[in-house]
């Protein structure tokens, strides 16, 4: 038989955030005391074990059934469709920009404000150049146990970036056996096909345990041009009859070129030589070389291992590498200059009302050399290792190290270096207005690939210290306290071109820099009442952490939280704290760099040239939270469980930009020309437009901002028997009722709006989930619902607009297993079961749609099978 400090140390080991992973047998051979020890665990959003899941923060836990259940091989795929999920959320959909990664964005507040933790510990910061977010690619998912949302602000129990919530991934590290999966799947068009196979081994030894995972997967990419809703750039105009249409519009920088003289001429370029009046007609189809869906293949290798060195010491370490390969494909680069109209370029534009002599901007499509390819190959290492153990008295503690690193090279091939084509043009070889000069073979001299480097990397030392300190008349009080000491460095190189600014874009520069934080931290759960009339528990929790920042200097932050199980049925609680996050290195140390923005003036292109970059000056941001809510199982309706929260998150001192469009509005008048020069805003803006009506301004981080959002979590969960079978339905529910930015003295409620970069806020987000399961099968139905919203850019003239809002939309999946025998699963299913084509609106971001938000694939059919010995 095992003594009591065996159990606990099991305890110990095996339970970093949700549940005791003792075996029965365990169970049956200790007294009822040592059994309720054992069933102490640490919940998300804690650091001191309880017996109870349920506390004073509101935490949902996804299984990895439920990850099965979806086809999903990367766990973003499930965690963007959680209802607390809204706003920019980087997924395979986002061919512009995503650079690969992929993100969770809680609350719609950034995902820079959402922590992502591995085993309740920081993960790196990941992705391509100095990453401030974890890129959800890095994470195996062959490996989670389970994943645990806390949808409460968590800075002083995890510090730095718990605004919006936590998401905690929470790996097999008591796995035994062999698990061999391996799975396809690919849209009804016959594109974005991926696969995937993954195996996982464990063993226990008499002093411990391995657990051993590796995952390759290759995900196919799927064109813009293949789907009717985005085969080409749809705009809207006013036609003869004055109604507004939809017509294939696309970009005004056009194969042949354009060319735009001083006094208003816009010309468009022919394959003889000729020119001839712009007119919609001559715009560029850039879908049709875009991807809508992007692909990547990615590889991890995982391992955990736990070994006793002594009766109550562990040693453990934790070891993970990802790699990944990914692509995007985008139009051929346009390209713009500005040249002086000499004669020895010939005649062919003096019948166009031009002379030489005059100032001409040129702007190209080049489709003389075909796409532009984007390519990212990514290496991120994470490896904790520490000790821990337990005292006399059954406090425990331990003592690690987590070392993370993430480098990455990321490409675009098939610029030109138009500094190049600029000198020639002066030096009288290449002529602009000659057809000829931009052939490939002419061209190959000015042809090169960027190639950027960049990279993050994090060493966090910690120690901790937790148990009982003394009996209350209700309970015992528990604590839990540490010390953690983190450095973090990321750094990004641009092309050696770019950086010069000799490329077609304005200069890049490099980014580089760090800092140091030391900090501590004490919890208390207080238990003030037990075993009363209307109050079979009432605890009090709360936890200070001070920081001291290299950056920025000290402070603290503090949570103070409060369950009241009123009855067995019945549990209320809340949580009022106080959060912050610190800037990150890019934000500090950012190199300038272009932006290119969309913005609307009368005379304006719709894409603003915006110098962007940090600012070692930027402060902390700050948080207050509050969450209330309850928690009710009726004991009269077996296996019905309701949940209802309200959250309030308000920022301030929040890191931001002005909007583009704010400082449009503000600093150029409707004739191009700059106003209000005398404001600190335009001065530092230093807005102008040139002769091709491209808008130029600056536009670096400030601490102007501040943010509110206010909503109601729902969850409903019943599990019953009929017919046979075990059912479980659930409805999970998200209400907005404020999501608020002030910048400035522009405030904007983004409540049932949909934007042209930053996502939806649908004021309702709700998954329905009803399984069935038998001995040997079991099947589930999804449906997931966004309401409707309003175009951001139609808020001030809906009539001025095709379609000013989206409708509200439904998705529907399936997906069923069989278990063949015991050691072999099939499964499969069908995500978008009826095709549902993603909304068309006014402003919207890409594809003619959103997709942040909404599906662009249509219906996707998996399959998988698994064998387990």
């Amino acid at each position: 038989m095992f003594n009591k400090n065996v159990i606990t140390k099991a305890v110990v080991l095996g339970s970093v955030s949700s549940t005791a992973l003792i075996s029965s047998q365990v169970f049956a051979q200790e007294t009822d005391a040592q059994v309720k020890e054992v069933e102490k665990i640490q919940v998300t959003g804690s650091r001191i074990k309880r017996s109870d899941m349920e506390t004073a923060s509101p935490v949902t836990v996804i299984g990895a059934d439920e990850i099965l259940a979806s086809g999903a091989n990367s766990i973003d795929q499930i965690l963007q469709k959680t209802t607390a999920a809204s706003g920019a959320m980087v997924n395979p959909g986002i061919n512009n920009g995503s650079g690969g990664n992929a993100t969770i964005n809680l609350r719609g507040l950034g995902s820079a404000r959402t922590l992502v933790l591995v085993n309740g510990r920081r993960m790196v910061n990941s992705g391509t150049g100095a990453a401030s977010s974890v890129d959800l690619n890095t994470i195996p998912v062959s490996m989670i146990q389970r994943v645990e949302v806390l949808k409460d602000g968590a800075s002083a129990v995890y510090g730095s970036d718990a605004i919006a919530g936590v998401v905690n991934i929470i790996l097999k590290k008591d796995f035994e056996g062999l698990e061999l999966n391996t799975s396809g799947q690919m849209t009804d068009k016959g594109d974005a096909e991926e696969y995937n196979i993954d195996l996982t081994v464990g063993t226990e030894f008499d002093k411990g345990n391995i657990v051993l995972g590796v995952q390759y997967m290759d995900r196919g990419e799927a064109s813009q041009a293949d789907r009717k809703f985005s085969e080409c750039p749809i705009a809207e105009r006013t036609n003869a009859a004055g109604e507004l249409e939809l017509f294939c519009a696309g970009s005004s920088y056009t194969p042949y070129g354009h060319i735009w003289g001083p006094n208003g001429e816009s010309l468009q370029g022919e394959a003889g030589n000729g020119w001839h009046d712009f007119s919609d007609a001559d715009r560029y189809n850039y879908s049709s070389t875009s991807y809508l869906f992007t692909p990547m293949k990615k590889f991890n290798v995982t391992g955990l291992a736990n070994y006793e060195l002594t009766d109550d010491l562990n040693l453990f370490s934790e070891v993970t590498y990802a790699k990944r390969w990914s692509e995007q494909q985008m139009a051929p680069q346009p390209v713009w200059f500005d040249f002086t109209y000499e004669n020895w370029m010939g005649d062919s534009l003096i019948s166009h009302g031009l002379n030489y002599g005059d100032e001409l901007s040129y702007g190209r499509r080049m489709t003389d050399t075909g796409a532009r390819g984007f390519s990212q190959v990514v290496d991120t290492f994470r490896n904790v290792i520490g000790v821990e153990g337990f005292l006399d008295n059954g406090w425990t503690w331990d003592l690690s190290y987590n070392f993370g690193r993430n480098d990455s090279v990321d490409r675009l091939a098939n610029l030109h270096n138009m500094g190049s084509i600029g000198d020639a043009i002066k030096d009288g070889t290449f002529n602009p207005l000659d057809q000829a000069s931009w052939e490939t073979e002419n061209l190959s001299p000015y042809i090169y690939t960027e190639q950027n480097s960049g990279g993050s990397q994090v060493a966090i030392l910690a120690a901790s210290l937790s148990g009982e300190l003394f009996e209350l008349p209700a309970g015992y009080v528990g604590f839990a306290s540490g010390i953690e000491n983190r450095k973090e460095k990321a750094w990004f190189i641009p092309d050696s071109l770019t950086s010069q600014g000799l490329a077609n874009d304005p200069r890049v520069e490099e980014t580089r820099g760090g800092f140091e934080v030391n900090e501590a931290y004490v919890e208390l759960a207080v238990p003030l009442i037990a075993d009363s009339f209307l109050a079979d528990s009432v605890e009090l929790s709360t936890a200070i952490r001070y920081f001291d920042y290299s950056t920025f200097g000290d402070d603290f932050t503090w949570k103070l939280g409060l369950t009241w199980k009123v009855y067995e049925d019945l549990m209320l609680r809340s949580v009022a704290s106080t959060a912050f996050r610190a800037p990150t290195v890019d934000e500090l140390y950012g190199g300038k760099s272009p932006s290119f923005d969309q913005v609307s003036h009368p005379i304006g292109q719709d894409q603003a040239e915006v110098t962007v970059g940090g600012n070692p000056m930027l402060q902390p941001e700050e948080a207050d939270t509050f969450t209330v809510g309850l928690v009710y199982e009726p004991s009269f309706v077996d296996g019905l469980s309701l949940t209802a929260d309200y959250y309030s998150i308000e920022i301030d001192n929040a890191i931001a930009q002005v909007s583009s469009q704010y400082i449009v509005d503000q600093c150029l008048d409707a004739a191009g020309n700059p106003i209000n020069t005398g404001s600190a805003l335009c001065q530092s803006a230093n807005i102008s437009m040139d002769n091709s009506n491209r808008i130029i301004f600056n536009n670096t981080l400030q601490n102007i901002g501040a943010s509110t959002t206010k909503g109601i979590d729902l969850n409903v969960s019943y599990l019953f028997e009929a017919g046979g079978l075990d059912w479980k339905a659930s409805v999970d529910s998200t209400f907005l009722l404020e999501s608020e930015e002030v910048i400035l003295d522009e405030t904007i409620d983004y409540v049932g709006i949909i934007t042209s970069g930053s996502g939806g806020y649908a004021d309702i987000k709700s998954n329905f989930t009803l399984t069935a399961r038998a001995d040997d099968w079991d099947a589930t139905y999804k449906a997931r619902f966004i309401s409707g919203m309003d175009s951001y850019a139609c808020l001030d003239d809906p009539s001025g607009c095709y379609a000013p809002s989206t409708p509200s939309v439904v998705y529907h999946d399936v997906s069923a297993s069989y278990h063949v025998t015991d050691q072999v699963t099939l499964s499969g299913g069908i995500n978008n079961l009826f095709d549902k084509t993603p909304p068309y609106y006014t402003g919207n971001n890409d594809s003619n749609t959103d997709p942040y938000t909404y599906d662009v694939l249509g219906r996707t059919l998996f399959a998988r099978a698994t064998v387990r010995f």
